[in-house]
């Protein structure tokens, strides 16, 4: 397969069919910010706690991380500005087992993720109502957390697009006065050991940033969904950077924050962070339920954007024939619909999985998971950024653009290696099972196609 030049992977392509641009940049932006602060800001700093204040280090390395990211998408969607972004351009790239591979393993990313972000909503609603640890109770919530969002979404693509821009206000809000005044009451003495984990500090920050890597999943979200967008070619990029920072912005100040407001020992073992941080500023326990109602509702809003992407990725794929041919299904309101249903039934089966095999230490498996099934679409989509620039010549590129260019795809790719490198052993054995168990379903997918289109 011929791969246009870098200056011709300026110039979009156009989708197989006219889709419904129902998504400005303020809304874009908010998809984008609403996917990446979701469950990881309330829930994540009591999981990287063990590794010590070494993880704040590990979120400034994430940030970083993230934005270069933000840039890849932004210039690959010039080149596809079509729905399901990360199959896009490894299958333009390298044909269409490669784009399956991501396609399956994005979408395995997104049910796990989205039955992790069930189980992140249990530790705050009781703090709203306390369930005593009766985890029959704890599953129910869970489920309702999952299935209200996905009911919503057969709404409609404008009506997600609402909930997004409204939830992601009600929580951006709070955060950041916390992120800010919560700054001037840090007791440094709360801040524990740098390095609590036993291990290297290397080894520390890999492993912290393996599972932070959890709370900025969703950088893509607008290159996932630039069917949607209005003029994608520019809005992609810029929606996935300004979402980007202000997220990172308030992650890395609030997480702070918390660190420094909820005592080393106490943070390890809480099950609502932030809820212990703002009862630490209000020395009562008002501050915690209002920020409990804000993490409800931010995580709920965050699985309302999730269910869209991950209704979206399999959308792409079984246009092309590559996902079962339901997937490609859309409904009145623009949303896939067995989508939907397939990411919300699998969810369901993780959470009664979860509370089966005990939430302490299922929550963290899934997340590690989400890991590495999310860092093979950033790998294979900065390798298709690499193989197209590389197809270039050099009287057509500028080199300017091309040294950029290079700079963040290739640090995109290393930064993707490196963290599905800190998931550690068992999350990449349990994650390349997820990924391998879909080779049989290209398998029968292929065989099934007319030998021309297969050739």
């Amino acid at each position: 397969m011929t791969a246009p030049s870098p200056i011709e992977a300026e110039e979009p392509t156009q989708a197989p069919s006219a889709p419904r641009r129902t998504f400005g940049l303020a809304t874009a932006t908010a998809l984008v910010m609403g996917n990446i602060i979701g469950g990881g800001i309330f829930a994540l700093p009591a999981a990287v706690a063990p590794y010590g204040t070494v993880s704040l280090l590990a979120f400034g390395v994430l940030s970083v991380a993230a934005v270069l990211l933000a840039l890849l998408f932004g210039k690959l969607a010039r080149r596809s500005p079509v729905t399901g972004g990360l199959y896009v351009y490894p299958r333009d790239a390298f044909g269409p087992f490669a784009g399956f591979l991501s396609a399956w393993s994005y979408w395995t990313m997104c049910w796990v993720s989205i039955a992790a972000l069930a189980v992140a909503v249990v530790g705050y609603v009781d703090v709203l109502v306390p369930l005593h640890g009766n985890h029959a109770l704890e599953g129910v919530v869970a489920l309702a957390a999952l299935w209200l969002p996905a009911v919503a979404n057969f709404a409609g693509t404008r009506w997600v697009g609402a909930v997004q821009i409204v939830s992601t206000v009600l929580k951006f809000v709070p955060l950041l006065l916390v992120a800010t005044v919560g700054l001037f009451f840090v007791n440094t003495d709360n801040f524990g050991p740098f390095n609590a984990s036993g291990d290297s500090a290397p080894g520390a920050l890999a492993a912290a940033a393996a599972l932070l890597l959890y709370s900025f999943l969703g950088v893509e979200s607008a290159a996932v969904s630039a069917g949607e967008v209005e003029n994608p070619e520019r809005t992609v990029g810029r929606a996935s950077v300004f979402g980007t920072l202000a997220s990172a912005l308030v992650y890395l100040l609030g997480t702070v924050a918390v660190f420094g407001l909820v005592p080393h020992d106490k943070l390890v073992k809480s099950g609502a962070p932030f809820a212990d941080a703002v009862n630490a500023i209000t020395g009562g326990g008002w501050g915690g339920t209002a920020i409990a109602l804000v993490a409800v509702a931010s995580i709920v809003g965050c699985l309302n954007g999730w269910i869209l992407m991950a209704a979206q990725m399999p959308y792409a794929a079984a246009r092309d024939g590559l996902f079962p041919k339901p997937f490609a299904k859309v409904g009145k309101g623009g949303v896939p619909g067995f989508g939907v249903w397939a990411v919300a039934v699998l969810g369901t089966l993780l959470i009664g999985l979860n509370y089966t095999a005990g939430p302490d230490t299922t929550f963290r498996v899934l997340v590690l998971i989400t890991t590495f099934t999310g860092c093979v679409p950033y790998l294979l989509s900065a390798a298709a950024q690499l193989y197209w620039l590389a197809q270039g010549t050099r009287d057509r590129v500028r080199p300017a653009g091309l040294v950029r260019d290079l700079i963040v795809a290739a640090l995109s790719f290393a930064f993707s290696f490196w963290l599905i490198a800190g998931a550690g052993y068992a999350a990449v054995y349990q994650g390349v099972l997820f990924l391998f168990a879909g080779i049989p379903v290209y398998v029968w997918l292929r065989g099934r196609q007319p030998e021309e289109a297969t050739a």
